[in-house]
């Protein structure tokens, strides 16, 4: 049986354990295993975003020498921490002829998960079912930064179930943008409010999103609006049988 590494993320681990158990078993049911680094931490990103380089590359080495340790393609349900591999770490040891290259090679380990999926195993149907409208919102890191929008909406296509509409201004930030909605709570906090007033305007009961960041961030909003819509990373999304 192949296997992969699962990246946790800090906010699944905390906040939405059900979205790392989903990715778990949807890997389980297409024949992968999944080993689980115990020692993984922070991937390091907001370290790196709020100019605390010192500290990012502590946790970028801790996180390297981590998975050193471990064999397969490392996988994580977000964008962002895998943005930060691929591109933050080779930013984070420019010059340094010792840790460039292990930055490099994990980094060639690291996808999304819905890449993971589409690109890696050719899968863009995992047998999920779904009842009604869903609309997705492709989050910055994943889709400016990785790329990354036709991979989760070929899944969501092929969910049994479900109609696929279109989020009007999709591509526009959530408001949440890491260290960005504590620095500028007043500019995030009207972004939440143009991502509601589009979600609401879709006449879809469902946010997709493939970062729990943003997830955290509009669900807050929809709550404190009480507003009835409710926002699902795509993981919980396959794993609907």
């Amino acid at each position: 049986m192949p296997t992969i590494q699962l990246f946790i993320t800090c906010l699944t681990d905390s906040f939405f354990p059900q979205t790392g158990q989903s990715v778990v078993n949807i890997f389980h049911r297409l024949g992968i295993d999944v080993e689980f680094a115990h020692e993984q931490t922070c991937c390091g990103q907001p370290q790196f975003n709020a100019g605390l380089r010192k500290d990012a590359r502590a946790v970028a080495e801790h996180t390297i020498k981590v998975f050193e340790n471990t064999k397969g393609d490392i996988v994580t349900p977000s964008g962002s921490c895998a943005h930060h591999f691929r591109h933050g770490y080779l930013e984070l040891f420019e010059g340094d002829d010792l840790w460039l290259p292990r930055a490099k090679a994990l980094a060639n380990r690291v996808y999304e998960f819905t890449e993971y999926l589409v690109d890696k195993l050719n899968v863009t149907d995992v047998g999920a079912k779904w009842d009604g409208l869903l609309t997705y919102h492709p989050s910055c890191h994943t889709l400016r930064g990785m790329n990354i929008d036709k991979q989760p909406r070929a899944l969501l296509q092929n969910v049994k179930g479900a109609t696929l509409v279109e989020l009007p201004n999709a591509n526009e930030c959530c408001g949440f943008g890491g260290i960005m909605s504590v620095e500028h709570p007043e500019l995030s906090a009207e972004w939440l409010k143009r991502k509601i007033s589009n979600l609401e305007s879709s006449n879809s009961p469902t946010l997709v999103v493939t970062d729990v960041g943003c997830l955290m961030h509009i669900a807050g909003g929809l709550n404190r609006q009480k507003k009835k819509q409710r926002v699902i990373h795509i993981a919980e999304i396959l794993n609907q049988r």
